[in-house]
């Protein structure tokens, strides 16, 4: 239950703002919502099925605190990924002889390739080690976010400023990518050394969040 509710949770703090979720918003104005739901569910299955097995073929090949302490690394880069934020970049453009649901289930499984919720799911594969829970959690946390984007996406956003929503995303990933790692660190090394680690990539992590926010303000300027 545990790897179920943390891949549920994480995939939908993920999928806010992320491109998959733009993708829903946009093809729902162009096809019925439960088509463009039905090919989320199907692309999701596929690509997130993938995502596990690779999680679970690297904690097998690379030791266990190595690959966990890359997870937790993983977490924080997910947290930037969030503040910097996804742009559709034609996808939703794309036309097909094909009918609805293959149409849609196809661009999503292309956008998901690489995606950060695709590399968020191998990262919790490798940190609970339950591949069935982990993509069930995965894949019911795409749905719920994507449903949320078709349904409410543009009530939450009048109500809701779209960056608030990103930045306690992004938080809440960052807060666990430190959490694993001193929790890592803390059962191999001495306090000091995991208190070093720790401020230089947390100091590492201010300067990006920084950087990020800055390049944002002038892009909305």
């Amino acid at each position: 239950m545990p790897a179920f509710l943390a891949s549920f949770i994480f995939v939908v703090l993920a999928e806010m703002g992320d491109k998959t979720q733009l993708l829903a918003m946009a093809f729902a104005a162009k096809y019925s919502a439960y088509k463009v739901l039905i090919a989320v569910f199907l692309a999701t299955v596929i690509n997130h099925a993938l995502a596990v097995f690779v999680g679970h073929c690297l904690s097998v090949i690379i030791p266990f605190d190595i690959i966990s302490f890359i997870a937790a690394l993983s977490f924080i880069f997910f947290g930037l990924w969030t503040i910097r934020g996804d742009k559709l970049e034609g996808e939703d453009k794309k036309g097909s002889r094909y009918g609805p649901i293959i149409t849609v289930g196809i661009a999503f499984f292309l956008a998901e390739m690489g995606d950060k919720t695709q590399l968020a799911t191998i990262s919790l594969a490798v940190e609970y080690q339950n591949m069935a829970m982990v993509l069930m959690g995965t894949t019911l946390g795409m749905i719920v976010a994507d449903a949320i984007g078709i349904g409410a996406g543009i009530v939450l956003r009048k109500h809701i400023p779209e960056q608030k929503i990103k930045w306690i995303s992004a938080g809440i990933f960052i807060v666990f990518g430190f959490s694993g790692i001193f929790r890592i660190l803390s059962s191999r090394v001495s306090f000091v050394y995991t208190g070093l680690v720790l401020f230089l990539i947390g100091v590492s992590t201010a300067c990006a969040v920084y950087r990020l926010a800055q390049l944002n303000k002038k892009a909305d300027t």
